[in-house]
């Protein structure tokens, strides 16, 4: 996967760039979210894998992605197809959603607790942690009993446990220090 990552990301900033420069980032994340996905297909895959030539690869999954792509994204994908990198489109995907995101200003928070937050709690929870990170917050809201009260947060690298089952096992290691 790393080496996919490596691959991809070159295509994904000059996707970006070029976006910003058109002031076209939504419908680019569009068209390279279906490419994405078309190259994800099991047909397509084995039909990427298989031994026909870059020009023939770039005709046929252009034909599949029809008016979903415009001029520029075509020309995007037949550069990636003779290069061979259409196998590496789900990740130039994720690189420029994280792009986006960074441009943005916005951060993914994941947010699990013991019980469903309310609206409210969730409401205050984005405030505080757009005030610790800066950037707009996206919640996204999950629930395991197993921590038994109390959030664990985690957003990129950060990770905030003020769980009672992690401040048990801080203590435990504590004590055994």
């Amino acid at each position: 996967m790393s080496e996919l990552t490596t691959v991809a990301r070159p295509y994904a900033k000059a996707a970006f760039d070029f976006a910003v420069e058109q002031d076209a980032i939504e419908s680019w994340h569009e068209m390279i979210s279906f490419a994405a996905a078309v190259a994800k297909d099991d047909q397509m895959t084995t039909f990427l894998n298989s031994a026909e030539t870059p020009d023939k690869k770039t005709e046929v999954f252009i034909k599949v992605c029809g008016e979903q792509l415009d001029e520029k994204a075509q020309n995007f994908v037949r550069v990636m197809a003779e290069n061979g990198r259409l196998k590496a489109l789900p990740e130039v995907e994720t690189l420029y959603s994280a792009l986006r995101a960074d441009y943005d200003k916005e951060i993914a928070v994941d947010v699990t607790s013991a019980v469903k937050l309310t609206k409210k709690q969730q409401d205050n929870l984005v405030k505080a942690l757009e005030e610790r990170f800066s950037r707009k917050v996206k919640l996204n809201c999950s629930v395991d009993a197993a921590i038994v009260s109390g959030l664990y947060i985690k957003a990129g690298d950060t990770v905030i446990d003020g769980t009672v089952r992690g401040k048990l096992t801080r203590l435990a290691h504590a004590l055994q220090s």
